[in-house]
C-alpha cells in the first residue's frame, strides 16, 4: 500500500481536481474529515464512511476505532474481507510503517482475489492521537484498479483532524 500511496501522490501532479463531496466521520460526533469523489457510490456506515468506484473496481472504507482494540481491528477486517468474498493470500503479506497528512500509519497489504479475480488488498491504520485511529480497508481489483489511483490519492490526502 505505501508503493501505492507515492505512485498515487505522483499521478496527482498531472491530474485537475474533480468535484468531491466531504464526510465526517464517524457524523454523529466527527473527529476526522475526508473528501469521496462525487461519482463513487459512498454511504455512511456505523463506524465511518465506504464506497466503491462507478466501475466496482475499488472499494475503499474508513472507520473510527480504539487503538486499544487493535487485535479486534485486524480480525475484525480479515472477517469483513471474507464476507464480502475477498481471499487474501497470507503468504503476500506486506508491513509498513509511514505517515499520512503528518500522522502515523501502519500499512499492511496482500495480494488475493476478488469476485472479478486477482485483487490487491490493504489495510491501514492511521493514528490520530492515544485514544484514536481510522482503520482504512482497500481492495481493487487488478488491472482496473489503476485508472482509479489519483482518486484514491486525493482521499487519502484528504483525511484530516475534524475542526
Amino acid at each position: 500500500m505505501k508503493k501505492l500511496i507515492i505512485a498515487v501522490s505522483a499521478a496527482l501532479l498531472f491530474v485537475t481536481a474533480a468535484h468531491a463531496k466531504q464526510w465526517d466521520i464517524p457524523s454523529n460526533r466527527p473527529v476526522a474529515t475526508l473528501n469521496m469523489p462525487s461519482g463513487w457510490k459512498t454511504s455512511e456506515t456505523a463506524t465511518g464512511i465506504e464506497g466503491t468506484s462507478e466501475d466496482d473496481a475499488v472499494y475503499f472504507s474508513v472507520d473510527l476505532a480504539s487503538p486499544k482494540k487493535m487485535d479486534g481491528i485486524i480480525d475484525d477486517a480479515a472477517k469483513f474481507l471474507d464476507d464480502q468474498g475477498i481471499k487474501i493470500d497470507t503468504n503476500t503479506q506486506k508491513y509498513s510503517e509511514d505517515k499520512l497528512n503528518g500522522k502515523d500509519i501502519v500499512y499492511i497489504s496482500w495480494s488475493g482475489t476478488d469476485k472479478d479475480g486477482p485483487a490487491s488488498i490493504g489495510l491501514a491504520v492511521l493514528i490520530l492521537d492515544e485514544k484514536t485511529v481510522l482503520v482504512l480497508t482497500y481492495w481493487g481489483t487488478q488491472g482496473e484498479e489503476d485508472k482509479h489511483m489519483p482518486e484514491i490519492g486525493k482521499i487519502l490526502d484528504s483525511i484530516k483532524l475534524a475542526q
